[in-house]
């Protein structure tokens, strides 16, 4: 089966856009403030981030600390907060910061933030293999580069040799609308995240037909946040403190699931024991240990879409 059009020379156009003009840019100088402005984004695996802020950990430490939170629609917008000197700590999947890191920008890996369950689900009967996806069939997922783009990749490399099988079937949609598409039959598969993932799972008529730990071969961390070079040079203490913030967001998740909850189902419109429940479904996992970066970069250097680290170590403070 021929399948045409390279997603990955897509990639390419799409970093172009938002990252070409690296060498017109340089990282506004950040006042010297005790401030610090986080982006993030929606999804159960930034829940860590709605804790910190609800509980205020971080301006407990002292209160001269500012904390600026912004939540960004994806990775392209946070990256371009980061070059403008508006955002000096983001949240992400590996694979975007690894292609953002690749074309210069200027920050590291300071912590990991979660693993969680990732996947493709199918309308049961319809779709039963991947090759099922011919035609007019098409797999929704956030964007090219995307870790779950990253993911489906990597499966289609080890099942059929050809990252790029299934380029011609992909379309981008933020995780509401790929969900409310493949509901209604727009679409034929979703490779998306909690809540979304779990909403999907739960529908009658729906499973998953690839998990992203088949995928990837294994656990992996799926949000890692990065911070710029310019303010743990600058912010040495602050950066010790938000790193230590973090830390108490992730044992109040794991100590006090119920609490967590509560303070969650604002954010997300959901009830408290929804949430509680999702939380504690097998794949949950909120840890700042990092995992994966050398899968996910061996992999990305040998597709081309990787061009100037070298090694793993490169991308951690």
């Amino acid at each position: 089966m021929k399948r045409h059009c390279n997603i990955r020379s897509l990639i390419f156009i799409l970093i172009s856009c938002c990252l070409i003009p690296l060498a017109l840019f340089s990282c506004r100088k950040k006042e010297d403030s005790n401030t610090i402005t986080i982006a993030e984004q929606y999804g159960l695996a930034y829940a860590p981030l709605q804790i910190m802020k609800a509980k205020g950990f971080l301006e407990e430490m002292d209160s001269s600390i500012r904390v600026n939170w912004v939540k960004l629609a994806n990775t392209a917008a946070i990256r371009e907060a980061v070059l403008a000197g508006d955002v000096d700590a983001g949240f992400m999947g590996i694979p975007p910061f690894l292609i953002g890191r690749d074309q210069k920008m200027p920050w590291k890996i300071a912590a990991g933030l979660s693993r969680a369950p990732l996947g493709l689900v199918v309308p049961d009967g319809t779709i039963q293999t991947l090759e099922d996806f011919t035609g007019a069939r098409r797999i929704a997922l956030p964007q090219p580069g995307s870790i779950q783009h990253i993911l489906l990749t990597m499966a289609l490399d080890r099942k059929y040799g050809d990252p790029s099988f299934l380029d011609a079937q992909l379309v981008s949609m933020k995780h509401p609308d790929g969900m409310n598409s493949l509901l209604s039959g727009s679409v034929q598969g979703h490779f998306t995240s909690p809540p979304y993932l779990f909403q999907e799972e739960d529908q009658q008529g729906f499973s998953l037909l690839l998990s992203g730990e088949e995928a990837f071969g294994g656990p992996f961390t799926f949000i890692v946040g990065a911070v710029t070079e310019e303010f743990r040079e600058s912010h040495p203490l602050l950066y010790s403190r938000y790193l230590e913030a973090l830390e108490m967001a992730v044992d109040y998740l794991k100590e006090s699931p119920r609490e967590s909850a509560q303070i969650l189902a604002e954010s997300y419109g959901m009830e408290p024991s929804l949430i509680e429940e999702y939380l504690s479904r097998p794949g949950m996992v909120y840890e700042t240990e990092v995992r994966g970066v050398e899968e996910f970069l061996g992999f990305m250097k040998r597709t081309g879409m990787i061009h100037h680290i070298e090694t793993a170590d490169e991308v951690f403070f």
